[in-house]
């Protein structure tokens, strides 16, 4: 049985399905914990700044671990590698929950997700393989979204209701999660014999960034995706500040059902990419992630509900149509130059390195006063130019 589970290399074989099980059940938990958190740090009075700073520790992680965590990816079974990090993720909500610091708990939540994050993503191309490949990882981003959708809405909703509760049910999440991970197939480490000593790995991963960045495709590949995911998560939080300035609400609640947003029309740009591109046809995902740009400009102009729903699910439409592609590419070349869970770190380091600035430069802006609506504005634009210059950059390298 086990065989047969291996061997097929379709979306929903039976491997596909406990991946996408477990990363549904792990993001849910990552989303609603994160809500949960910011929820402690306002019923204990911190400062509005140190909110990015919490997300700070989390992507600090991801960076400190990253010459470590895609030759552990690529050592083991991926599947045993998932189920390991998502115990530190256990772990570190059950600290939040028992009313340790938050930061600590936190930090060990974001050790957990740099540990699973190129197992989640390196299994894909063990599971499936070419075109089927950007199908896989549209299943994958539908999945995670769907989870940010529900886990955002339930962490607010919850943490409006009982913080402790809110907490005590990302617990039992992330040990849903622990009990999926059993199900997927136990598969052959992809790069088993590496050395396990500190110079020889952390050589072994940066000769790997410098292969990744000096190919053309999968530099792209990286370049917008660290924009997209730093981008991404300096808007998650623009929008705890900005509901009550321009709209006035001051609960736990609207932020996550406006994040929401993004989540469902990601789902739909996931499922369009997935139909409309291919690895040869990348390049049709720029035209969009220009415009997330010029909609998030336009979104921070807004002062009503109805509108800014609309314009954040066309960002998220725009969002998948984006990176799904991108993740895709840099996940097939990358399984053949230096093993897929090292494409994945790489691309980690990438995205959290991006996110610790943009999440750093907007802590910076709200500390020092500057609006937020005029730091919404300057967001979307600054975005916007950046992948129009990306676009630009990769047209010429042709």
């Amino acid at each position: 049985m086990r065989d047969n589970a291996v061997n097929d290399t379709s979306i929903w074989s039976r491997g596909m399905m406990a991946v996408t099980c477990a990363q549904f059940l792990s993001a849910f938990g990552d989303n609603a914990l994160l809500f949960a958190t910011l929820a402690v740090l306002k019923q204990q009075f911190y400062p509005d700044w140190s909110q990015p700073v919490l997300q700070m520790v989390f992507v600090g992680a991801y960076i400190l671990f990253a010459p470590f965590v895609g030759q552990v990816a690529d050592s083991f079974s991926k599947g045993r590698v998932m189920m390991f990090a998502n115990s530190l993720k256990l772990a570190g909500a059950a600290v939040i929950c028992f009313g340790f610091n938050p930061f600590v708990g936190y930090t060990l939540v974001g050790i957990g997700a740099a540990s699973y994050s190129p197992a989640k993503y390196g299994i894909l191309g063990e599971l499936t393989t070419g075109d089927r490949l950007v199908k896989a990882n549209g299943l994958m981003e539908a999945s995670t979204i769907a989870a940010i959708l529900l886990g955002s809405m339930a962490g607010g909703v919850l943490a409006d209701w009982h913080i402790v509760a809110a907490l005590g049910v990302c617990v039992l999440v992330y040990a849903g999660a622990v009990v999926a991970n059993i199900f997927i197939p136990k598969l052959a480490p992809a790069r088993p014999g590496q050395s396990w000593r500190f110079t020889p790995m952390t050589r072994s991963f940066f000769t790997a960034c410098r292969t990744l960045w000096q190919n053309g495709e999968t530099r792209f590949s990286l370049v917008g995706t660290s924009l997209f995911w730093g981008a991404g998560v300096t808007l998650r939080f623009l929008l705890v500040l900005w509901v009550p300035v321009a709209l006035g609400i001051t609960d736990n609640a609207t932020p996550t059902y406006l994040n929401a947003m993004v989540a469902v029309g990601i789902v739909v740009g996931a499922g369009a990419a997935a139909k409309l591109v291919t690895l040869k046809t990348v390049a049709r995902c720029m035209p969009a992630g220009i415009l997330i740009g010029v909609g998030v400009l336009f979104f921070s102009l807004q002062h009503t509900l109805l509108p800014s729903y609309m314009l954040l699910v066309l960002i998220g439409v725009l969002g998948g149509f984006f990176v799904v592609p991108l993740n895709a590419l840099l996940q097939e070349r990358g399984k053949h130059s230096v093993g897929a869970g090292n494409a994945i770190a790489v691309q980690n380091l990438g995205e959290n390195t991006a996110m610790l600035l943009m999440l750093g430069l907007y802590s910076l802006a709200v500390k020092t006063g500057a609006p937020i609506v005029g730091i919404g504005i300057g967001f979307g634009a600054v975005f916007a130019l950046a992948i129009g210059w990306l676009w630009v950059w990769q047209i010429r390298q042709k």
